[in-house]
């Protein structure tokens, strides 16, 4: 059997897949800035900074079946897919349309032959429905949009032990789900709860 490969870093994932690829044309040429850039629909590619300190709190692992939900340009979904390896899944949503056929045609451009991207789709979101309860229970799930508060719905596809990271009322949340409560007003659903600074979204909105 061949040996399993190191775990990509999160530095090795930036340089495998470039920002610039899932980016406007004009937009391309501050893809080093570490600013949020316009990707059309009233979304953005957020900055570097904030995506590494996301993926950092979530900390994907290979063969983790991820849940990528607010796609937009699909930088952070093929950074996950990076991160998961070809053992793993990363399932994004996204609800603008013209978004996911921007994304897909980005994801075409990384050679397959350097890069390996084959767990990675990008799907549209269903009306009325938070994530992709039918494709859970997942390890771990990422949020690019704010939440006024917790969605409960998203925690429940969430595997024992699995970690989401959200942003919910300007704040960045780590939230782990337990088996049991276990104590705290932050734990009393099986949950536990990190703050980790402020941070500004786009809402997240179901339709």
């Amino acid at each position: 059997m061949a040996p399993e490969r190191p775990q990509p870093s999160i530095t090795d994932a930036f340089a495998q897949v470039p920002r610039e690829l899932f980016l406007p044309a004009e937009e391309r040429g501050f893809a080093s800035s570490n600013v949020p850039l316009q990707i059309g629909d009233g979304q953005t590619n957020s900055q570097p900074s904030t995506v590494a300190d996301m993926l950092t709190l979530l900390d994907p692992r290979q063969g983790d079946r991820v849940l990528d939900l607010g796609s937009g340009s699909g930088w952070t979904t093929a950074l996950l897919g990076v991160l998961v390896g070809v053992r793993g899944r990363v399932n994004g949503v996204e609800r603008h349309r013209r978004l996911i056929d921007s994304a897909m045609a980005s994801l075409s451009q990384i050679d397959p032959d350097i890069v390996d991207l084959s767990s990675v789709e990008i799907i549209e979101a269903t009306a009325g429905v938070h994530g992709l309860p039918e494709a859970g229970p997942f390890d771990r799930i990422l949020v690019s949009a704010g939440a006024e508060s917790l969605p409960y719905e998203l925690v429940e596809q969430l595997s024992i032990g699995g970690v989401m990271v959200i942003p919910v009322g300007g704040d960045m949340l780590r939230v782990v789900r337990t088996e049991s409560a276990d104590g705290g007003a932050d734990a009393d659903a099986g949950v536990t709860v990190t703050r980790h600074g402020s941070y500004r979204f786009v809402p997240l909105i179901r339709d």
